[in-house]
C-alpha cells in the first residue's frame, strides 16, 4: 500500500478567541478585537451594490485601492501591496526572507502568526524577553545573531496593550544591523492618541529595511472581508508581487476598503468611543483589583494576580452568562490573564453587570 508523506510541522495551530458557547444565542463577544461600531455606513451601501460583478475576476493589483490609500496616507502607490488580511503579507515576507536555519525574532508575547509563518518556512523562531509584559529594544537585540533576518514587532502589542514610544522605535532600528528587515505592525495604529507614540508609517516611510504592516480589521471593521496591506521599499514590493497570488484580495474587500478610508467622521467616533470605554473599564475593573496596561489600543489585558478570583474562574463565569473574552493561555502561554476587546455601549455595560453579579457572590 502506497503512503502518502508530506511534511510534518512542530506548530502549535492558531486558535482564534472563542466565538460561539454551546446553549446560548446572543453571544458578547470581546475576545478578537474586532471594531466595537461595526463599518462605515459607506461600507454597507458598497457591499449591497447589485451592480458588483462577482463572476468577475477582482483587480490583481488593487489599484484602485492602492492609490486611496496612497491618497489618504501621503505615501508612494507603488510601494504598497494588498493582501487578503495582514497575515498573508506576514506569510509572503516570511517566504521571501527565510530560508532554513534563518532567525526571525519575535517578542516573548505577541501576534502568533509570526511565529507560524516562520516556523512553516523552516526558520527558526528567536523569542526576546518582555519586560513587565512590554516589548524590550535591549532584549531584542541580545538575540541578534549572524542568522537574523527579520525582527517582527507590532506596536502597540498584541495580547499586552503596551507599546514602544517613538524614540525607542528608532534607538531599535538603530542598533540593528542594516541587513536586518525590521518589520513593524501597525494593526492598531489608529487608536494611538498617546503623545510619546508614532505609527511606523509616520516614522519610517523612506526606509529601505523597513517594512508596515495594516490591517482594515480593526478600526475599520473589515475582518471578514480580510483586507490588509503592507508598505516597503520598490524593491520588497516587486519581489512580493512576484510570489502573491494572482487575485488575492476579492473585489468587495477592495470596494468596501476604499469607501471606508474616505470616511473620516466614522474612525474619529470609533477612536472616541475606545477611549471612553477602555478608560471607564479600566477604572471600574481596579475596584475588583483587576489591573490592566495603559489605554492604547481596542483592548485591555487583564491581570488578576491582585484579585480574590483567579482568571479562569472569571473567564467561565462570564462565559455562563454569554460574554467571551480571550483566554491568554492559548497560545500566547499567558497564566492568571486575560484579554478584554473594548465593544459596543451595549456590550461592556452588560461585562460591566455581570462582572458585578459574580463579584457580589
Amino acid at each position: 500500500m502506497t503512503t502518502i508523506r508530506f511534511k510534518k510541522f512542530n506548530i502549535e495551530a492558531y486558535k482564534p478567541g472563542k466565538s460561539s458557547i454551546k446553549k446560548i444565542k446572543q453571544i458578547v463577544k470581546l475576545s478578537a478585537n474586532e471594531s466595537a461600531l461595526g463599518v462605515s455606513s459607506r461600507v454597507k451601501k458598497i457591499v449591497s451594490n447589485k451592480s458588483i460583478k462577482f463572476f468577475k475576476y477582482p483587480d490583481g493589483k488593487s489599484t484602485e485601492l492602492r492609490n486611496q490609500i496612497s491618497k489618504k496616507f501621503n505615501c508612494d502607490k507603488n510601494k504598497i501591496i494588498c493582501g487578503a488580511g495582514s497575515d498573508e503579507i506576514i506569510q509572503m515576507l516570511c517566504q521571501l526572507f527565510l530560508k532554513p536555519q534563518d532567525e526571525a525574532i519575535v517578542p516573548q508575547f505577541s501576534f502568533l502568526m509570526y511565529r507560524i509563518y516562520a516556523k512553516i518556512v523552516g526558520a527558526n523562531v528567536i523569542f526576546a524577553k518582555e519586560k513587565k509584559f512590554k516589548v524590550s529594544v535591549s532584549e531584542i537585540i541580545k538575540k541578534v545573531s549572524k542568522k537574523t533576518k527579520i525582527v517582527f514587532l507590532a506596536n502597540p502589542n498584541n495580547p499586552t496593550g503596551t507599546y514602544l514610544t517613538k524614540l525607542e522605535l528608532i534607538e531599535l532600528r538603530k542598533k540593528l544591523r542594516e541587513n536586518i528587515l525590521l518589520v513593524v505592525d501597525d494593526a492598531y495604529a489608529e487608536y494611538m492618541k498617546n503623545r510619546d507614540y508614532k505609527s511606523g508609517l509616520d516614522l519610517f516611510k523612506n526606509k529601505e529595511n523597513i517594512f508596515i504592516l495594516r490591517t482594515f480589521s480593526k478600526i475599520y471593521g473589515l475582518s471578514s472581508l480580510r483586507i490588509g496591506w503592507g508598505y516597503g521599499s520598490r524593491r520588497i514590493i516587486d519581489a512580493l508581487n512576484i510570489i502573491k497570488p494572482p487575485f488575492n484580495v476579492n473585489e468587495v474587500a477592495q470596494k468596501a476598503a476604499v469607501e471606508s478610508l474616505k470616511d473620516n467622521k466614522f474612525v474619529s467616533r470609533s477612536i472616541k468611543h475606545n477611549i471612553f470605554y477602555a478608560t471607564k473599564l479600566k477604572d471600574f475593573l481596579n475596584n475588583y483589583n483587576i489591573s490592566s496596561n495603559n489605554v492604547s489600543a481596542n483592548f485591555l489585558l487583564l491581570d488578576f494576580a491582585k484579585c480574590k478570583f483567579k482568571a479562569k474562574y472569571f473567564y467561565k463565569k462570564l462565559k455562563m452568562k454569554g460574554i467571551i473574552l480571550r483566554s491568554t493561555e492559548d497560545g500566547y502561554k499567558i497564566k492568571n490573564m486575560l484579554r478584554l476587546t473594548i465593544g459596543s455601549k451595549k456590550e461592556n455595560l452588560k461585562f460591566m453587570k455581570v462582572t458585578e453579579s459574580i463579584f457580589r457572590k
